[in-house]
């Protein structure tokens, strides 16, 4: 699993690799945001860790353009500032998690576990819905047209529908 952390403060950078690659991680690092961009356009991460505060561009904006581009990674915004309101801000513009500096090996290691599987689970899903949406529904009885309707009225809501019939049935 590959790693990024962006951070301006060369020590953290490095002691905070050093740990992760010792847990077996492959881990990038960079010193701002627009180097961090142009390492997601050319490598996949699983996980990128993101410091609010940064110099040029802040941590919420290399958040924003990496979803705007579609990254799958989970980004996890640090800061040493302990501004709650941006830590906020970051979580609802989707960030996965938010940890405040000196950062806590073990809290680091559970959020790396659960991050990676909040991604493996988004993938999945996605994969799922592309071969369950890829397959059109069969045939023309009045029993067919009636769900085709029915899907039609219950698809743009939010209710819940109970699916019964014969075994075998499909």
């Amino acid at each position: 699993m590959r790693i990024l952390i962006i951070d301006d403060e060369r020590s953290i950078r490095n002691s905070l690799k050093e740990i992760l690659v010792d847990e077996g991680y492959e881990v990038d690092t960079a010193e701002d945001g627009a180097v961090a961009l142009e390492m997601v356009d050319k490598e996949k991460y699983s996980v990128i860790f993101c410091d609010i505060k940064m110099p040029g561009m802040d941590g919420i904006e290399v958040l924003d353009k990496m979803i705007q581009a579609g990254i799958d990674a989970a980004v996890v915004m640090i800061s040493g500032h302990g501004d709650i309101t941006t830590a906020v801000e970051g979580i609802k513009k989707g960030a996965f998690d938010y940890i405040p500096k000196p950062l806590d090996l073990n809290r680091i290691l559970i959020t790396i576990k659960n991050a990676t599987e909040k991604v493996s689970l988004v993938k999945e899903t996605r994969i799922l819905k592309k071969k369950v949406y890829g397959q059109p529904m069969v045939g023309e009885s009045p029993a067919i047209i009636h769900i085709k309707d029915m899907i039609e009225k219950v698809a743009p809501t939010d209710a819940r529908v109970l699916i019964i019939g014969s075994n075998g049935t499909g």
